[in-house]
């Protein structure tokens, strides 16, 4: 029979083994693989296929009643369905993906009946014809910022009971969404919200990295909380960015095109840097979009192919000298900085390997 991480947590939990040892079995386990990497960004999604059949029957439960019902009952009673549910696989069979759907779904009808509940008696009317007629935002954002305040209050006590990775990162995109609505209401403008969505996208990213620097080696349940966390700062970050360019807005240009070209050169030092894929995944529509602008201008036949061909073989040779290139990187950052970043695969250059930093 294998041991999985997640049956090490739990005896973590139960107070079977401490942190410590828990940390060093991971350690031990890892060198033993053959061909693993060491670089690798890994996250608990399926422990098997019993994962899928299960995620799949979740989904036409939950999914069957707002079919069913009214929005507000369907959108309560998803909530507490979702909570019973993860009560077993979540809390006793430590599931992975069917964890997230529920997670999700919970976080989700809160948010729904949050919001279906103060917009009920003709209120989402009224705000509507405010906004057509006055351009009164706040009568459409206030419940928008009121339905992502309850989400992540839901997302925190989600949290203290079931303690799933991703739920960080569910209450940080809730309140990220009331952010971004109070910005909206007290300001007016577009601009605003764009800001709003930047510095949530900047605030979750510090977070992630705090999460990062305490499991430098990436072995314990910190290094999932971080990577769901990047994975939700990179959108808010790259998309707010390239808004700002207005490629989005006024079509593209040359010049734009540029410009977004040079932020993903910045994004890919940043991402080498606290080895984070995300950053680059999330920007890559946009550096598509840039580079089929300047071709279209220059009109160069086969631009989409193009394109493709140019950016696919600079992330397959970036992917394939990605530790290399890192290494190169971090040796030119001060001692103070690299000592704080991840050192997967850079035992050999930096420090103890994770067996030794176990042990220590």
């Amino acid at each position: 029979m294998d041991i999985r991480t997640e049956d090490l947590d739990a005896a973590v939990e139960a107070g079977v083994i401490d942190a410590n040892a828990r940390d060093r079995l991971i350690a031990f386990a890892r060198t033993r693989l053959q061909g693993a990497s060491p670089d690798n960004e890994s996250f608990r999604l399926l422990t098997g296929f019993n994962d899928i059949f299960v995620a799949l029957a979740c989904l036409l439960m939950l999914g069957a009643l707002p079919a069913m019902l009214p929005t507000l009952p369907a959108a309560l009673l998803t909530a507490a369905l979702s909570w019973g549910l993860a009560e077993y696989f979540t809390r006793k069979r430590r599931m992975a993906l069917p964890s997230i759907i529920l997670l999700l779904a919970f976080v989700g009808s809160i948010f729904v009946a949050t919001f279906t509940a103060i917009t009920m008696g003709g209120h989402w009317d009224l705000a509507m014809q405010q906004l057509m007629l006055h351009q009164q935002f706040a009568a459409v954002l206030a419940p928008t910022m009121v339905a992502g305040l309850a989400a992540a209050a839901a997302a925190a006590l989600h949290w203290r009971r079931f303690r799933v990775p991703i739920t960080l990162a569910a209450g940080a995109g809730a309140l990220a969404i009331g952010a971004v609505a109070l910005a909206g209401a007290v300001i007016p403008s577009t601009l605003a919200m764009r800001g709003a969505a930047l510095l949530s996208g900047l605030a979750i990213f510090a977070v992630a990295m705090l999460y990062d620097m305490r499991d430098r080696e990436r072995l314990t349940r910190n290094t999932d909380i971080a990577f769901w966390l990047h994975l939700l700062a990179a959108p808010l970050i790259v998309h707010s960015v390239f808004k700002f360019t207005g490629m989005l807005d006024a079509g593209a240009s040359p010049a734009g095109a540029a410009v977004v070209l040079l932020l993903y050169a910045a994004l890919t030092l940043v991402a080498l840097v606290i080895d984070r894929r995300a950053l680059l995944v999330s920007a890559m529509i946009y550096v598509l979009f840039a580079l089929q602008s300047l071709f279209e201008a220059g009109r160069v036949a086969a631009g989409f192919g193009l394109t493709a061909l140019i950016l696919g073989s600079f992330l397959v040779m970036l992917s394939a000298g990605w530790a290399s290139l890192r290494r190169r990187l971090l040796a030119h950052l001060p001692a103070g900085w690299s000592a704080r970043l991840p050192v997967a695969g850079l035992s050999a250059h930096f420090g103890s390997s994770p067996a030794e930093s176990a042990q220590a």
